[in-house]
């Protein structure tokens, strides 16, 4: 495919990725019936699509995983300070404060990339993308169905820590895509990401309830499907499509994962569909048009 029809097809990954997402509410949900904590899920997540993205990797380019020494800061940046920052701080916020204002804060990450695209790629900040940005952000709003209450100091550090981890994966990410190729960025950010957690896990007590589920295969089957289908596929579609769109422009189109998780929430799970909600959807997808528009 010539260089023109990748420009096209990126942010069409991005989208699809940013789905993936929004479907994780389904796995989250069904693991933590059999008693995970929040940050054993994310552990279990990370962990296996980091052998699912070495495994890859292994079979398409064995050379891919040679990096260079001076790089690992920048590994190190994205597995820690991007992948293991998001989660920890998303799922410490959700603890401590209203879903709906985690959420919004989590959301603010469109805004740290536009700036930091800016200073460090020199990227544009131009109508186009304020208008988009404006549009995203109020329908992640009505989404989310933002209260207002239960923000404290901590909450405000952890919600703001999340957005900042989630947009450093389009920055880091995008520098490290200018030496390697998206399956040595996934993989090595994951591994360093899955070492991480196993310190903060329990691991004793996580592996505890692996051995005493009373369904043990399924159980297995589950957890390798949360893997493959919430961070596999689409953080390596996404990395895809950070090749040739903007990290600001991805950072926004990202923000259809809260409308799906809305959709998800509507047919799977029999939830509400709001006024409000609709009317946030139909901004977010005005969003997506308004950045791919000619």
């Amino acid at each position: 495919m010539d260089k023109l029809t990748y420009q096209k097809i990126g942010p069409i990954l991005i989208i699809i990725a940013a789905s993936f997402w929004g479907c994780m509410g389904i796995f989250v949900r069904a693991l933590g019936e059999f008693g995970f904590s929040a940050i054993q899920i994310v552990s279990i997540r990370i962990s296996l699509a980091a052998l699912f993205f070495s495994l890859i990797l292994f079979i398409k380019n064995r050379d891919g995983f040679k990096i260079s020494l001076r790089d690992i800061p920048l590994f190190l940046g994205l597995g820690i300070g991007s992948i293991l920052l998001f989660t920890v701080c998303y799922f410490s916020a959700i603890t401590i404060m209203p879903l709906s204002t985690a959420a919004i804060l989590l959301y603010t990450s469109p805004i740290w990339i536009m700036l930091m695209s800016a200073v460090l790629f020199h990227e544009k900040i131009n109508s186009k993308k304020v208008i988009a940005l404006t549009l995203a952000f109020a329908g992640c709003v009505l989404v989310s169905g933002f209260s207002g209450g239960g923000i404290t100091a901590t909450g405000l550090m952890f919600g703001l820590g999340s957005s900042i981890g989630y947009g450093l994966y389009s920055i880091l990410g995008t520098i490290a895509l200018r030496k390697y190729s998206p399956y040595t960025v996934t993989t090595y950010t994951f591994l360093i990401a899955a070492i991480g957690s196993w310190f903060i896990n329990h691991p004793a007590d996580m592996l505890s309830k692996f051995s005493s589920a009373t369904d043990f295969n399924g159980l297995i089957l589950l957890s390798l499907l949360t893997a493959l289908l919430t961070a596999v596929i689409p953080f390596l579609l996404y990395t895809l499509g950070l090749r040739n769109v903007e990290a600001s422009k991805a950072g926004i189109l990202a923000t259809v994962e809260p409308m799906v998780a809305t959709i998800v929430g509507i047919t799977y799970f029999s939830e509400a569909l709001t006024l409000l909600s609709g009317l946030g959807i139909f901004l977010i997808l005005s969003a997506v048009v308004i950045l791919n528009k000619r």
